[in-house]
């Protein structure tokens, strides 16, 4: 940018050092929360004593940790289905979409399989028909991207409006297979099989030496497959040759095709493994949560907060996990504030209102931690 007789650019630094990719995401988490306590105290609302409430109820207490977690769970994967495809320098904005259809397959497999099976089957059809109803759905805009070298963030994005209004017709707008018949005036979905509910986690009163409360908790079998997904995915990345493959392309097509690296394939399988990844998390919201095919319960953001999820751990799937627990704590903690009374009764908006920035400050971070600010006088030779 041109400045008089002056230039103001970036320039990409040399020497990245590596202490900056956990001093960046910190610095992030920081700046959000300051901002949004300037927000808080502008509105009347005391920021220390809010935060310190939302820490309370979203961590500090068993029954929070297990919401928490229950919350985390299509977090893991939306995060994880980000991060894949990132990794490769693929931009999939569409896990939102991927998860709806995760859902609508997963809804689907709960109502025409799952009442003649068993119940382990049963689960296992609902994961999958999820998984694969989020692949299916990335289908189109993989085959653009590999073949026409389309946008894939346009087009993922896009397929999210589809998804959603897809999902809407067939609760709200048809006589379709997923719609309850009993439900005219209240539109919702038909609950799928009891043998395809998830089972729920339950903790042994002493584990670790500590006296968890007894009974079943919000935290489901999703969570096992997440942990699962976690451990899956660093695996098929680090110590596969089709990782080092998708990493090759990430880095340099050019040298991936001198290598003989079929890269439109690997394009095409990458985006299906993150969508499906995504549509893992629409089948646990159904098996899990839900229990068939809910709209009003869907339409979350988990898609879209999986893609902050993934920049705030830097794509790792590891990390992942981690940052997922953090952002559903702030979701559980808002909900708990929403309930309150007087000044400390803070909507359930302002979770989103620091997860969006988060993201920005974690991604305009990222930008000076890669490259630095260079002010010279036009024509001055570089140092």
């Amino acid at each position: 940018m041109m400045l008089g007789k002056f230039e103001l650019r970036l320039e990409q630094r040399t020497d990245v050092r590596r202490s900056s990719a956990i001093i960046v995401p910190a610095v992030a988490i920081l700046g959000a929360l300051i901002i949004a306590g300037i927000f808080l105290m502008i509105t009347g609302h005391p920021a220390l004593s809010v935060y310190q409430e939302l820490a309370t109820t979203g961590y500090g207490n068993w029954y929070g940790i297990t919401d928490t977690l229950s919350v985390a769970t299509p977090l893991i994967f939306t995060g994880l289905a980000a991060a894949f495809a990132f990794r490769m320098n693929l931009y999939n904005i569409g896990g939102e979409g991927q998860l709806y259809a995760g859902a609508i397959g997963a809804s689907w497999a709960g109502l025409a399989i799952a009442p003649h099976v068993s119940g382990p089957i049963a689960v296992i059809a609902v994961l999958l028909a999820g998984m694969l109803g989020g692949a299916f759905w990335i289908l189109i805009p993989a085959l653009a991207r590999a073949l026409f070298k389309a946008s894939e963030i346009v087009t993922t994005l896009l397929f999210n409006y589809v998804a959603l209004f897809l999902m809407q017709y067939l609760i709200l707008g048809s006589a379709s297979f997923w719609r309850d018949p009993n439900s005219k005036n209240f539109p919702q979905g038909l609950e799928i099989a009891k043998s395809a509910h998830f089972p729920v986690l339950h903790f042994p009163n002493d584990m670790f030496g500590i006296d968890f409360p007894a009974g079943p908790t919000r935290v489901n079998l999703a969570l096992v497959v997440a942990i699962l997904a976690i451990g899956v995915v660093w695996f098929v990345i680090h110590r596969t040759g089709f990782g080092f493959d998708m990493r090759v392309v990430g880095d340099s097509e050019k040298a991936a095709r001198y290598s003989g690296i079929p890269i439109k394939r690997t394009v095409i399988v990458v985006l299906l493994i993150s969508g499906g990844l995504a549509g893992l998390a629409g089948a646990g919201e159904v098996g899990g949560r839900a229990y068939a095919l809910d709209p009003s319960g869907l339409v979350l953001g988990l898609g879209y907060t999986g893609i902050v999820v993934a920049a705030l751990a830097r794509y790792n799937p590891f990390s992942v996990g981690l940052v997922a627990f953090l952002l559903a704590g702030l979701r559980t903690g808002a909900e708990g504030l929403q309930g309150g009374t007087g000044a400390m009764r803070v909507p359930v908006s302002i979770a989103f209102m620091l997860e969006g920035a988060i993201l920005i400050a974690a991604l305009g971070g990222e930008v000076f931690r890669r490259n630095r600010v260079v002010f010279r006088r036009i024509g001055e030779a570089p140092r």
